[in-house]
């Protein structure tokens, strides 16, 4: 599968069109190798980009759910540059294997906890924009497609949520006249 995904994310680059990569909470030991061979470039954990002239954070998202304390504490291991070499260092079934306990353990536990603990937030969603001076941000990891306004030193701040892939996506369409969410329903293909 990874070696369908590269060539598609190479052909897209060579056609022209950039291709950036931020990394989620499940793609987060996807690598430099994969990216040059993908013909992807790899960004920051957050990074400002400028759109429509302003200027916008973009960010994976879970980061700011500080009130999942365990979810953060997990991600505090799985970020750790040596559980991840010990872990690159498994053969791939048992990669494959941790992977797929990793993610079962993750579906249980999200079912278990109220939607307030799993989601963004607002402390830490204002803390963030102030840090990086901005009055924009985009942002997935909660799954609930929103677009979300606000005041913060008296400034009128935006932050759009994306949704998840699962069953069907969302696209964040932004211009001159604004934000518009769409959703996209996916193939089975």
């Amino acid at each position: 599968m990874g070696s369908i995904v590269a060539t598609g994310l190479r052909a897209l680059a060579e056609s022209g069109v950039p291709v950036y990569f931020l990394h989620g909470n499940r793609d987060f030991l996807l690598g430099e190798r994969f990216a040059t061979i993908s013909g992807m470039q790899l960004l920051p954990e957050s990074v400002v980009v400028e759109l429509t002239g302003q200027p916008v954070l973009l960010l994976h998202g879970d980061t700011l759910c500080t009130s999942d304390i365990e979810y953060q504490m997990f991600r505090a291991q799985v970020r750790d540059p040596a559980w991840q070499a010990r872990t690159l260092a498994l053969p791939l079934e048992q990669r494959r294997a941790l992977a797929g306990q990793l993610r079962e353990h993750s579906r249980q536990t999200t079912q278990q906890k109220a939607s307030d603990i799993t989601d963004v937030n607002r402390d830490a969603v204002d803390r963030i924009m102030r840090q990086h001076g901005v009055r924009r941000l985009i942002h997935g990891h909660t799954h609930r497609p929103a677009l979300h306004e606000w005041m913060l030193d008296s400034q009128p701040m935006r932050r759009a949520v994306l949704g998840d892939w699962y069953k069907q996506g969302s696209v964040l369409c932004w211009d001159a006249a604004g934000w518009q969410l769409e959703p996209l329903t996916l193939s089975d293909a």
